[in-house]
């Protein structure tokens, strides 16, 4: 008789996992669940609703033994809605428009010294620590949005699937530490801050500066894009000389 919730319980998932809004459902509720618990920590950066949603799906795909292609398959739906979340971010910065053009030129270079940075310096660290090619050709673009990133990783020979994962895992350490890193440095500026954490912590890093405010988070829209863009077209012509070079 003890055996037999388990049993029914068993069925029931096989049977719903053959839906394709498994995935889509699972998402929602488990996104919506961290956003509650977000708010019952009062914001923490701690408890970002990112890493918990994320973290839970894991474990129930892993307690059910689910393949992550049978969970894609209905999350592939939200999936396809990161590229018209990231055009929609251009409304907040529209409202910042006057401040941006005076600081276009410093923003401009901040881009490109965090965009060859953070490429270049976790294929370096890679390399030293004895990752394969694939790995370092992966790991290259982890402070872009994630459709970018893929798409760059494949195309370089990379492996897209490992380069989602760092991508994620890059925007939560981002999301999570950039607050007490901007305290230590005694970094005040909102535009600065927002900025910083668009190159480094792309959309989650985007989604935690919205947070913050909504100047915050514009120029982290801003950086994002930026960098989205700058990374896709220069990765490609500097990665392969770099990566001769590493032998």
């Amino acid at each position: 008789m003890s055996t037999v919730p388990g049993q029914s319980f068993g069925e029931i998932w096989v049977y719903l996992s053959a839906s394709p809004l498994l995935g889509l459902t699972l998402t929602l509720l488990a996104y919506q669940g961290a956003v509650k618990i977000n708010e019952r920590c009062n914001g923490h950066p701690l408890a970002n609703p990112v890493l918990i949603a994320v973290a839970a799906l894991v474990a129930l795909l892993w307690a059910t033994g689910t393949s992550y292609q049978i969970y894609f398959d209905g999350a592939q739906f939200v999936h396809f809605l990161l590229g018209p979340a990231t055009v929609a971010l251009a409304i907040p910065l529209y409202a910042q428009l006057g401040r941006l053009k005076r600081m276009a030129a410093p923003l401009l270079i901040a881009l490109l010294a965090g965009s060859l940075t953070a490429a270049f310096s976790a294929v370096l660290i890679g390399k030293l620590l004895g990752a394969t090619d694939a790995t370092l050709v992966s790991l290259a673009p982890k402070s872009v949005t994630t459709p970018i990133a893929m798409g760059i990783a494949e195309r370089l020979g990379g492996l897209p699937s490992l380069t989602a994962v760092l991508v994620i895992l890059t925007g939560i350490l981002g999301a999570v530490g950039a607050q007490g890193l901007y305290a230590w440095m005694k970094c005040r500026d909102p535009a600065v801050q927002g900025f910083a954490m668009g190159v480094a912590s792309h959309g989650i890093g985007t989604a935690r500066a919205f947070q913050i405010s909504e100047q915050t988070g514009a120029f982290s829209a801003l950086a994002m894009g930026l960098n989205g863009l700058l990374t896709a077209t220069l990765l490609p012509v500097l990665l392969p000389p770099l990566m001769t070079w590493l032998g």
